[in-house]
């Protein structure tokens, strides 16, 4: 995970700022407010400084698609393409694995670690353990917080630049299924019934899954809704007035 900072004389100027420079639309960042100063006596303009929170395939502009499972082919045929031999740091790799086996055996979750994938910049690691229900988590919150403690480790042994990617009976790709089925669905009943629909609380990646998926139908829209991680996306059906204004 990447984070950068924006400032402006308010907040509108500062998110303004980021997707300018990040080159993004406005649902594709993930912002906080860290600092707001309003104008006084002593301190005549207003300041804003935001700080967002970017997977590493966006800051290189170059991995989105192929991790957010939008590349031609099923998902299995993909997850075959990934686990592909690549240049392997062993001394790295086994570091990381070694942590993450520590970590669960603390848990109470011993488990068997293997490399699922490599690729540029990024290390797959598939964990074997008779908890792995419990280690997804509802939705996948505690596989997430996992892989967050996991990437904090690893950026101490040397690892700033590779990002690790946990999974565990094939869940992401089981995820991905399932929330493209769940958004195209909700697509058509929104169409139908010309009547917005919230979608459940969806972390970053999740959520440019769905804003990618369903911005093929001309006539809907999404929009994120909430604030923190974890936020909603609202699915509207836009009327024919304003797509003939475009």
């Amino acid at each position: 995970m990447i984070v950068r900072e924006f400032e402006g004389r308010n907040e509108k100027e500062a998110i303004d700022r980021a997707i300018e420079e990040l080159g993004l639309d406005r649902n594709e960042i993930d912002f906080e407010i860290v600092e707001a100063k309003k104008p006084g006596i002593l301190f005549r303009g207003g300041k804003v400084k935001i700080r967002v929170h970017l997977l590493e395939e966006h800051e290189e502009g170059e991995q989105y698609e192929e991790e957010a499972g939008l590349e031609e082919g099923p998902p299995e045929q993909r997850s075959a393409r990934r686990s592909l031999p690549a240049a392997s740091n062993g001394e790295f790799e086994a570091k990381v694995i070694e942590f993450a086996r520590g970590l669960l055996d603390r848990m109470g979750f011993p488990a068997e670690i293997t490399v699922n994938f490599r690729e540029e910049g990024r290390l797959g690691l598939d964990i074997q353990s008779d908890g792995s229900g419990i280690l997804i988590g509802k939705q996948g919150k505690t596989l997430e917080a996992l892989q967050f403690i996991v990437n904090l480790a690893a950026g101490r042994m040397g690892g700033e630049t590779t990002r690790i990617v946990l999974d565990t009976q094939d869940y992401r790709s089981r995820r991905e299924r399932s929330l493209l089925r769940m958004a195209n669905q909700v697509a058509d009943q929104v169409r139908r019934s010309r009547e917005s629909q919230l979608l459940e609380p969806l972390n970053p990646f999740e959520r440019r899954l769905i804003h990618t998926s369903l911005a093929r139908y001309g006539d809907i829209e999404t929009v994120s809704e909430g604030d923190g991680l974890y936020k909603r996306i609202r699915v509207i059906c836009r009327s024919d007035r304003d797509m003939r204004r475009e």
